[in-house]
C-alpha cells in the first residue's frame, strides 16, 4: 500500500493556489467575469471527456475510486475545508504503487485538459478585444486610466487611437516605429516537461475541442462526431508514455523549439504585421508603417554551451543547417503555391522589362530548367520566373545537406559543387537571402506596375524580412572565466614569465589592448592545447565560417555570463580577432559582445564596467551602428535567474531596476543606443510574469523602441502553441514597447520613493540571505523536502541541474532545478521570501509609510508589478501541503533544525500576506482580478492529493535507497508485491509531472 505516515500533518484543501501560468494570466478588464464565466461552462465538457476517458481505459473498481478522490478533493465554497477530507485520505492510503501511479496519470491528464481549455479561452477574449477595439474605436471612454498608468494589455487599434486623442505627433510615433526592434529568443533552458509527443496530441484536442466551441448551431450528429474522436484522441493521449524515454540531446531541444515556428510562428507574423498596418491605417494614416522585420526572433537552442558540454561546435554547425533546412522547405511549398496562382499570360498582362531580362539571364545559366519549363510557361513569365526561383532554391538545399555533412571543419573549396562544370565562384545556388528576396521583390514590383496584388506573395516577403535563411539568430553564450583560462593557457605557452591568470585587472586591460591592436597571431598554429582552451578557440573559428557561409545574421552575438569586468569583453573581442571576426585595424567587428551581468554586485558595478569600455576609443568602434542617426550601438543583459537565487526577488528586482537606469543614462550621455536584454524566465522567481505589465514596468525612457527578451520552457507552449494565442502575445508584447516608450513619467526619478526602495530591498536581501545563504541547514532541507534529486532524474534537459559535478552546494544548482524544487513542494520561496520583513520594518519604524506605500501600488507601475507578482505567488503557496513534505521527509536528525526552518517561512508568509493585502486594500489575495481568482479555485481542487502521492512515493523510493526493497503489503505476512527502484522512481516521477501540469510552472 501507498503509506503515508500518520503522524504527519495533512494539507488543508483550502489553500488558495494561484495555478495558472504566470506568464499569461488572464486579462483583469471588462471581460473578467465572462472569461470565469467560460471556464465555468467549458469545463463541464472537460470533465465528462476525463470521466468517459478513466472508466473506458481503467478497471471499474479503479476509475470509480480516481473519481472518488476527484470528488472528495472538491471543496463545497472557496476557502472553505472539503467535506471529503479524511475520506480522501484513507483513500490514498488503501493504493497501491499500480493504482498511484494511475492516479498521478489521471490528475495530470485533467490539469493539461484544463490547460487547453484555459489557452482556447484566451484564444477567445484576443479576438473578442480585436472585435471591440475595430467596433468602438470612435468612442472615447472618459473614464479608461490614464495610459502612463495603464496596465491592461490593449491591442494596436486601441493603443493607435489613445495615442491620436493624446496628440502624440505623427512624426513622433513614426520615429519610433522606424526603430522599432523586439528580439524574443528561445532559450537552452529546456523546463518544457511535457514530450513532443504528447505536445502533438494537445494541439489535435485544442483543434477539437475549437470545432465543438465555434460551431453550436452545427447538426447533433456532426458534433457527436467531434466529441467521439476527442474520446479516440485523450484515450491514445491516456496510451502514450508521459516520460521522456531517454535524455534528449541538443538537437532533440532544437527540434522542440523549432516545432512553435513550424506550428505557429511562420504563419503568424505576416498576420501579425497585416494587423499593425490596418491600426496605423485607422488612427494614423499618414505614418509609415514599420518595417517587416520589427519583431524577429533569436535561439539559444544548439548554441549556448556556458554549463552545457553536449552543445559542441558540431552540434551548433548542425543547428544552423537545420534551422536553414526548415526555412528552404517553407520557401520551396511557398514558391510552389505562387506558381500554381501566378498564371497570368502575357497576352492579357504586361510584365516589366526587368523581370523580362532576368528572365533571359536565367536562360542562359539554367538551360536545363529552360528546355523543360519554357514550351510550357512560354507565354506565363512569373510561372516560368518561379520556376527558376525553385531550381536555385532545391540548389541551395544541396548545398546546405552538404554543408551538414561536412561539418564546419571542411573549408568551402573541399564540399562537392552542386552545378558540376560549374566553377565554385559561379555557383547557382543562393549565396544571401537578399538574392532570393530580390528575385521576388522584382516579380512584385511587376505585378504592382501593372495594378495587381498578391496576399501570398506579401506574405511570403514578410517571412522573408523576418526569418531570412537563418530562422532565427543563434546566440553564443559562454561563462566568462572560459575566455580567461584559454588565454592563461595561451599566454603561458607563448610566455611563461607572463601569464595572464597571475595580472591583477589593470594589468589584464593593458595587455588585451596591446594584443588587439597587434596584427601578429596570438595563438600559434599546430599547438597541442587542453580540450577545454581548444574548444573555446574552435568555438570562434566555427562562428568565422559560419558567417561566411550563411551570413553575419545566423549568429552575430556572444553573451558573456557572469561578466564582473572591462576584460570580460575584451577577452571575448581578442579570441574573435584571433578567428578572423574583429578586425581592429579596419575598426569593424563581425561579431556583438553581451556582458550578462547575473549577480547584485555585478548589476551595481555594470554602469562602471561599460563607461570605462564606451571611453575607450577602439571598442567604441568596433560596435555597429543603427538606426536612422546612425547610432552606436551596445547591447546588455540582465539576469533575473542568479540575481534572484543570490539575493531574492525584491532584491533582484530593484537591482536590475536601478541598473537599468544608470546604464540608460551612461549611454545617452555617450550617444549610443541601448538595446537592454531580459533574461526572464517563467517563473516569478526567474523573473517571470504577465509580459505586458513586466515591460510597461521597465524604467520610463530606458527601452526607445528596443528590447530583446528569453521565453523559456511552458512558456513557450503557454504562449505560443495555439495561432492566436501566441498573436495576442506578439501583439501585446509590442504595443507595451511603444507605450512606454512614448508615454513616459518621472516616477521613477522620485527622491523619497527610490529611497525607500532601496532601504526596503537592503532589508529584504539580508532577511533572504540569512535564511538561504547563512542557515547551514538550509541546503540539507531543500534537498530532503523538496524532489530536487528525483527532478534531476527527469530526462527533460541535455543541460546538467547543476554546474559542477558532484557537487552538492547551493552555489553550484542551477536556478531552474532551484525553483522547481521549491515550486513542486508548494513553498515557492525565491520568489517572495523577505519581502514581508522588509516591508514590515519599514512600517515599524514609521505606520504613516502604509499610505505611501497603498500611493505607490496605485501609481508606480514597477513598484504595482513588484507586489502584483508576489501577490500572484503567495496565492500558489500551500504552507498545510509544504508542512506535510517537511514532516515526512526531512530525516530525524534534522527534526528540530527543520521546524525553526518550517517556522521561519511560514511566519515571513503570515507577514508577506498580511501586507500584501493592506498595501491593494483586498480582503482575499487576487480579489482584484475575479476572472483568475475564478480560475484559482477551479483549478485548486484536484493538485492537493497529487501532492499526497508525491511524498508518500518519495518516501518509499527513498527508504528502499537505504534499504532492500520492502513488500508493498504493511503486514509482516502479506504477500504484497515488492517494487523496484525503477518502478518507485517512475511513479514519482509521474507526480512531478502531473503537479507540474496543475501549477503549469516548472522553473
Amino acid at each position: 500500500m501507498i503509506m503515508i505516515p500518520s503522524d504527519s500533518g495533512f494539507p488543508s484543501m483550502h489553500s488558495s493556489s494561484a495555478l495558472i501560468p504566470e506568464s499569461t494570466q488572464p486579462r483583469a478588464d471588462g471581460n473578467e467575469a465572462g472569461g470565469g464565466q467560460l471556464l465555468q461552462q467549458r469545463l463541464a465538457l472537460v470533465e465528462d471527456l476525463w470521466r468517459t476517458v478513466l472508466r473506458s481505459e481503467c478497471p471499474p473498481e479503479q476509475a470509480e475510486r480516481l473519481l472518488r478522490m476527484k470528488q472528495l478533493s472538491d471543496p463545497v465554497l472557496p476557502g472553505e475545508h472539503p467535506a471529503g477530507t479524511d475520506a480522501l485520505i484513507d483513500l490514498i492510503k488503501e493504493m497501491d504503487l499500480a493504482e498511484a501511479i494511475a492516479a498521478a496519470r489521471a490528475f495530470s491528464l485533467y490539469f493539461q485538459l484544463v490547460n487547453i481549455l484555459e489557452q482556447r479561452i484566451e484564444e477567445d477574449t484576443y479576438l473578442e478585444s480585436i472585435n471591440r477595439s475595430q467596433d468602438q474605436a470612435e468612442q472615447f471612454d472618459p473614464f479608461a486610466p490614464p495610459l502612463a498608468t495603464q496596465t491592461e494589455p490593449a491591442t494596436f487599434r486601441e493603443l493607435f487611437e489613445r495615442l491620436r486623442r493624446l496628440n502624440v505627433p505623427p512624426a513622433q510615433l513614426e520615429n519610433l516605429l522606424q526603430e522599432l526592434d523586439i528580439r524574443l529568443v528561445f532559450t537552452a533552458h529546456p523546463t518544457e516537461i511535457v514530450r513532443h509527443t504528447v505536445r502533438h496530441k494537445q494541439r489535435r484536442v485544442a483543434s477539437l475541442l475549437q470545432q465543438i466551441e465555434t460551431q453550436p448551431l452545427t447538426p447533433s450528429g456532426a458534433t457527436d462526431s467531434v466529441r467521439l474522436q476527442l474520446e479516440e484522441e485523450i484515450r491514445l493521449w491516456w496510451r502514450t508514455d508521459e516520460l521522456h524515454q531517454f535524455k534528449p540531446s541538443v538537437l532533440d531541444e532544437v527540434d522542440y523549439a523549432l516545432h512553435y515556428f513550424q506550428q505557429v510562428l511562420f504563419n503568424a507574423m505576416p498576420q501579425l504585421r497585416r494587423r499593425i498596418v490596418a491600426s496605423l491605417a485607422a488612427s494614423y494614416p499618414d505614418v509609415r508603417v514599420p518595417s517587416s522585420s520589427f519583431c524577429t526572433f533569436g535561439s539559444w537552442v544548439g548554441s549556448d554551451r556556458d554549463g552545457n558540454p553536449s552543445v559542441t561546435t558540431e552540434i551548433t554547425w548542425r543547428t544552423a543547417c537545420y534551422q536553414r533546412q526548415l526555412m528552404l522547405e517553407r520557401y520551396v511549398s511557398a514558391v510552389q503555391h505562387l506558381r500554381n496562382q501566378l498564371s497570368i499570360s502575357m497576352q492579357w498582362s504586361q510584365v516589366s522589362a526587368p523581370l523580362l531580362e532576368s528572365l533571359e539571364m536565367d536562360r542562359l545559366r539554367f538551360p536545363d530548367v529552360y528546355e523543360e519549363r519554357a514550351t510550357r510557361y512560354r507565354l506565363e513569365p512569373y510561372r516560368l520566373k518561379l520556376s527558376f526561383v525553385l531550381e536555385r532554391l532545391r540548389l541551395t538545399q544541396l548545398r546546405n545537406q552538404q554543408l551538414a555533412d561536412a561539418g564546419w571543419r571542411t573549408p568551402p573549396e573541399g564540399l562537392p559543387s552542386s552545378t558540376p562544370g560549374n566553377a565554385p565562384g559561379d555557383a547557382l545556388h543562393y549565396g544571401s537571402i537578399a538574392e532570393f528576396r530580390s528575385e521576388l521583390e522584382l516579380i512584385r514590383t511587376s505585378l504592382v506596375n501593372t495594378d495587381l496584388s498578391c496576399e501570398p506573395l506579401d506574405t511570403l516577403l514578410t517571412q522573408v524580412h523576418i526569418f531570412a535563411f537563418s530562422l532565427a539568430g543563434l546566440d553564443i553564450r559562454q561563462e566568462s572565466t572560459r575566455h580567461s583560462d584559454a588565454l592563461d593557457e595561451i599566454s603561458r605557452y607563448i610566455n611563461p614569465d607572463r601569464a595572464y591568470g597571475e595580472m591583477d585587472e589593470a594589468e589584464r586591460v593593458a595587455w588585451l589592448m596591446e594584443e588587439l591592436q597587434t596584427r601578429r597571431p596570438l595563438i600559434p598554429p599546430a599547438v597541442s592545447w587542453s580540450a577545454a582552451t581548444a574548444e573555446t578557440v574552435d568555438v570562434f573559428r566555427m562562428l568565422h565560417r559560419l558567417q561566411d557561409e550563411f551570413g553575419s545574421r545566423i549568429c552575430g552575438t556572444y553573451v558573456i555570463s557572469m561578466s564582473h569586468s572591462v576584460s570580460d569583453l575584451l577577452e571575448v573581442l581578442l579570441l574573435a580577432k584571433e578567428a578572423g571576426l574583429v578586425d581592429p585595424s579596419s575598426r569593424h567587428a563581425d561579431l556583438l559582445v553581451v556582458p550578462l551581468f547575473e549577480t547584485v554586485e555585478d548589476l551595481q558595478k555594470a554602469p562602471e564596467v561599460m563607461e570605462q569600455l564606451f571611453q575607450t576609443p577602439l571598442y567604441r568602434d568596433l560596435l555597429p551602428k543603427v538606426g536612422t542617426q546612425g547610432l552606436l550601438l551596445q547591447e546588455l543583459m540582465l539576469g533575473y535567474s542568479d540575481s534572484n537565487k543570490d539575493s531574492g526577488f525584491l532584491s533582484s528586482n530593484w537591482e536590475i531596476h536601478q541598473a537599468q537606469i544608470a546604464l540608460q543614462d551612461l549611454a545617452s550621455r555617450q550617444g549610443i543606443a541601448l538595446r537592454l536584454f531580459h533574461g526572464r524566465g517563467g517563473s516569478v522567481g526567474r523573473g517571470g510574469g504577465p509580459a505586458y505589465q513586466a515591460i510597461l514596468a521597465q524604467p520610463s525612457g530606458t527601452l526607445q523602441g528596443r528590447i530583446k527578451i528569453t521565453e523559456q520552457g511552458e512558456v513557450l507552449a503557454s504562449k505560443y502553441s495555439l495561432p492566436e494565442l501566441a498573436l495576442y502575445n506578439l501583439e501585446t508584447v509590442t504595443t507595451a514597447v511603444v507605450q512606454n516608450s512614448l508615454v513616459t513619467n518621472q516616477l521613477d526619478a522620485t527622491p523619497s520613493w527610490n529611497e525607500l526602495m532601496s532601504r526596503v530591498a537592503k532589508s529584504s536581501r539580508r532577511h533572504y540571505r540569512a535564511l538561504v545563504h547563512d542557515n547551514p541547514d538550509l541546503v540539507a532541507f531543500f534537498q530532503q523536502v523538496t524532489p530536487i534529486e528525483e527532478i534531476s532524474k527527469l530526462q527533460i534537459s541535455s543541460r546538467p541541474a547543476r554546474r559542477k559535478t558532484g557537487a552538492r552546494d547551493l552555489s553550484s544548482l542551477r536556478a531552474i532545478p532551484w525553483v522547481f524544487g521549491w515550486t513542486q513542494s508548494r513553498f515557492l520561496l525565491p520568489s517572495w521570501f523577505g519581502v514581508g520583513s522588509a516591508l514590515s520594518e519599514e512600517l515599524e519604524a514609521d505606520p504613516d509609510q502604509l499610505t505611501l506605500l497603498r500611493t505607490l501600488h496605485q501609481r508606480w507601475p514597477f513598484f504595482r508589478m513588484l507586489i502584483s507578482k508576489v501577490e500572484m505567488t503567495l496565492s500558489k503557496v500551500d504552507l498545510d501541503l509544504a508542512r506535510h513534505y517537511v514532516t515526512s521527509l526531512g530525516s530525524a536528525e534534522n527534526h528540530e533544525a527543520f521546524e525553526q526552518i518550517y517556522a521561519t517561512v511560514a511566519e515571513e508568509y503570515a507577514r508577506t500576506k498580511e501586507l500584501v493585502l493592506a498595501i491593494t486594500g483586498q480582503e482575499r489575495l487576487l480579489d482584484a482580478d475575479p476572472a483568475l481568482q475564478l480560475s484559482v479555485d477551479l483549478r485548486n481542487r484536484t493538485i492537493v492529493p497529487l501532492g499526497f502521492l508525491q511524498v508518500a512515493l518519495l518516501r518509499r523510493l527513498r527508504d528502499q535507497n537505504r534499504q532492500p526493497p520492502m513488500s508493498e503489503s504493511p503486514s509482516s505476512d502479506g504477500d504484497g508485491r515488492t517494487y523496484s527502484r525503477s518502478e518507485l522512481l517512475r511513479g514519482a516521477l509521474l507526480t512531478i509531472n502531473g503537479i507540474a501540469a496543475g501549477m503549469r510552472n516548472t522553473g
